[in-house]
């Protein structure tokens, strides 16, 4: 009998030279440095304050290892535990402690696969242990949404645009006017309402939002992009469809001499439960983390040509925590860390705690605001700016179908082609 081989040692500073950070906002046909920032401290500071981050971030770069390895093994025999436990006892409908026990770990096990697995690992976050099991290049998830969509959405498209209106997909996901910001259309008035109906069934939100149908529809990705987007998210509903609502249930038929003709929908109703327990957690988690009162949101024209320090200002100013105790955290993928998960999201999220205590002495040195609170605050917060920004405003300018408003996108749209053209003129004329 073949011996099950064990995993090599990770060598210390195996980490150093790992490297998935995005890149700031670079425009190439201006000079004009970005503005982010300046309100609070000059450029040379901006760089300085960049300097420091980076020199936090390469500390933790220099120390990751074994621990850290053994860290995610452990989290992902947990999440394989817990998955066991719940399909076992979402088999034993007859005995409903059991039953709803067994629904518990099941929804426990989808959280830990989608948080503190499936998205710190799609980040690349463990890549440098060489290990096939925590690849973020091949891992796919527990989720509708396909790996391949979300990673392009997520860590590069939100993580690189933060909160820039026109360029970062997430303000509102499309759905949502979150942001005074943003244009208000009829269908705003029912922020709330809309944004319930999207906690309950978030992972398809994530899946649909990949397909980026709205960008097709502008011309914005080509039909190719946009049927190959398609394909993958039929494919990958097929298989979690079958797996969760198809599969188990039938082998659920094997109860009924024994139960009775309602043992598998019991074992199917187990598995939308489940899944409705990982896509609320889920949703109250990245909202907390992006949607507070006093998150800020930037204009594209201020972003170009930002610095590191200016981008890691950006993701500070951008974002929101939440407190908790420690398994609270491992609960939330440490995304309740969301300020650090933004300043260094290829970092294993485990070491955002640590690295918290630098944020916070920059944050007091600059005098820079640092915005974080338990659940309960965050998720009031949350639901305050969805019914505030849900109501029309007075101001014609900020409703999306006005003429006023399409008369203000259609001035800003030339502006910019007008500006673009006088960076390309000095080149054509050289």
């Amino acid at each position: 009998m073949a011996r099950k081989t064990k995993n090599a040692p990770i060598k210390p500073r195996s980490a150093s030279q790992h490297n998935a950070a995005p890149l700031t906002l670079i425009n190439k046909d201006s000079t004009k440095p970005a503005t982010i920032g300046l309100e609070y401290m000059t450029y040379e500071q901006l760089d300085e304050f960049g300097r420091e981050l980076d020199v936090v971030r390469q500390r933790v770069l220099d120390d990751l290892g074994q621990k850290d390895a053994d860290y995610i093994r452990r989290v992902i025999k947990v999440q394989k535990a817990s998955e066991v436990l719940g399909r076992v006892g979402i088999f034993m409908p007859f005995y409903w402690p059991a039953f709803v026990l067994g629904i518990a770990f099941l929804g426990l096990a989808k959280i830990l696969d989608n948080m503190e697995i499936g998205h710190n690992v799609m980040h690349g976050q463990y890549d440098w242990m060489n290990d096939p099991m925590v690849d973020g290049k091949r891992y796919e998830w527990d989720n509708v949404a396909p790996a391949q969509d979300w990673k392009h959405g997520h860590n590069y498209i939100h993580h690189t645009y933060t909160n820039i209106h026109g360029m970062d997909r997430d303000i509102g996901y499309n759905l949502l006017r979150i942001d005074g910001d943003q244009p208000w259309y009829a269908t705003h008035r029912f922020n709330l309402p809309l944004a319930f109906v999207l906690m309950m069934v978030f992972e398809w939100g994530v899946m649909y939002h990949g397909v980026e149908l709205d960008q097709y529809l502008q011309g914005k990705i080509t039909k190719a992009d946009f049927q190959a987007r398609k394909k993958r998210a039929m494919k990958k509903i097929r298989k979690q469809v079958f797996k969760d609502y198809i599969a188990w249930p039938v082998l659920g038929l094997a109860l009924v001499p024994f139960v009775g003709w309602w043992a598998p929908l019991a074992i199917l109703g187990a598995n939308v439960a489940a899944n409705i327990i990982r896509n609320i957690w889920t949703f109250c988690i990245i909202f907390c983390g992006h949607f507070p009162a006093e998150v800020q949101t930037f204009a594209e024209e201020d972003a170009q040509n930002e610095s590191r320090g200016q981008w890691y200002l950006r993701q500070l100013l951008g974002s929101a925590n939440i407190s908790g105790s420690k398994p609270f955290h491992v609960l939330t993928g440490n995304l309740s860390y969301q300020i650090e998960h933004h300043l260094f999201p290829d970092i294993p999220a485990r070491r955002y705690p640590e690295v918290a205590v630098d944020v916070h002495r920059l944050v007091e040195q600059y005098g820079l605001q640092y915005n974080t609170g338990r659940l309960s605050k965050q998720m009031l917060s949350v639901a305050r700016q969805l019914g505030k920004y849900g109501a029309k405003p007075s101001d014609p300018y900020k409703i999306g179908n006005s003429p006023e408003s399409k008369a203000l996108r259609r001035a800003k749209r030339e502006e910019a082609a007008r500006r673009a053209e006088e960076a390309r003129a000095p080149q054509l004329t050289s």
